[in-house]
C-alpha cells in the first residue's frame, strides 16, 4: 500500500513516513496544500492522510479539487480542531474519513488500513491477497500456490501486491515506478524490467498457472 502524507509540520510528516515503513507501507510527504494536491492527483497512492490547515491551500479545498478531478482515492483528513461542523465540511467534500489531533499511532494505522480495504475489491482479508491459483501473505511477504510457497524481497512483494490488486489490468512501466519506487527515487525503467524477470521466475518456482504478460508498447499485466 502507498499512502500520501500532506503535513505542513515537517518533523510529524517525516516521523509517519517512518511509522508506515515500519508497518509495510510505503509513504510520500508533501509539506503544503499545492504539492500535496499534485501528488494526489498522480494517482498513484491508495489512501491519503490530509491535514487540514495547510499553507498554499487549506485540506477542504485540496480535497474538493481531488474529486473535481475524478480522483477516488480514500482520504482521511487529520484536523487540531474538535469542532463538528469543521468534520461535517471535511466529509461534505468528499473526504471519507477523519482523525483529531492528538492522534494515537495505532488508531491512524487502522484508520488507514480500512481505508485501503475499502479501495481494494480483491483483499480477501488484512493479511491476504488471492487472485487465481495463487495467495500473497501480506504480513510474511509469502506468495503460494497450493502447497507451494516462495518468500519475495520487499520490492518483489510491493511489486506482486500491486499486480494482484490490479488484475487484468494493464500497468505502464511509469506507473510501477512511481507507485514502487516513487517520485523521489533515481530507480529506472530497468529496475522495473528486473524485478519482472523475479517474479516470474518466482511464480514459475510456485507452478501457478498465472504470469505476468507483457502487453508490448504499454507494460505488463498480471493473468
Amino acid at each position: 500500500m502507498r499512502v500520501l502524507i500532506v503535513e505542513d509540520e515537517e518533523r510529524l510528516a517525516d516521523a509517519l513516513v517512518q511509522i508506515f515503513a515500519r508497518n509495510k507501507m510505503t509513504a510520500d510527504a508533501s509539506y503544503n496544500g499545492i504539492d500535496g494536491l499534485d501528488n494526489a492527483l498522480s494517482g498513484i497512492y491508495d489512501v491519503i492522510v490530509l491535514d487540514i490547515m495547510l499553507p498554499g491551500m487549506d485540506g477542504i479545498e485540496v480535497v474538493r479539487n481531488i474529486r473535481k478531478e475524478g480522483i477516488k482515492t480514500p482520504v482521511l483528513l487529520l484536523t487540531a480542531k474538535d469542532e463538528i461542523s469543521d468534520k461535517v465540511k471535511g466529509l461534505d467534500s468528499g473526504a471519507d474519513d477523519y482523525l483529531t489531533k492528538p492522534f494515537s499511532t495505532d488508531e491512524l494505522l487502522a484508520r488507514v488500513r480500512a481505508l485501503g480495504r475499502r479501495s481494494t475489491a480483491d483483499l480477501v482479508c488484512e493479511d491476504t491477497l488471492s487472485f487465481g491459483d495463487i495467495s500473497l501473505d501480506i504480513s510474511t511477504y509469502t506468495l503460494s500456490c497450493g502447497t507451494n510457497s516462495v518468500k519475495l524481497g520487499l520490492k518483489e512483494f510491493s511489486v506482486m501486491e500491486l499486480f494482484m490488486k490490479n488484475p487484468g489490468r494493464v500497468l505502464s512501466k511509469e506507473t510501477i515506478l512511481l507507485k514502487i519506487w516513487g517520485y523521489d527515487s533515481d530507480a529506472e525503467y530497468n529496475n522495473v524490467e528486473v524485478y519482472i524477470s523475479f517474479l516470474r521466475k518466482k511464480l514459475a518456482y510456485i507452478r501457478s498457472g498465472a504470469s505476468i504478460k507483457t502487453q508490448r508498447g504499454i507494460g505488463y499485466s498480471l493473468e
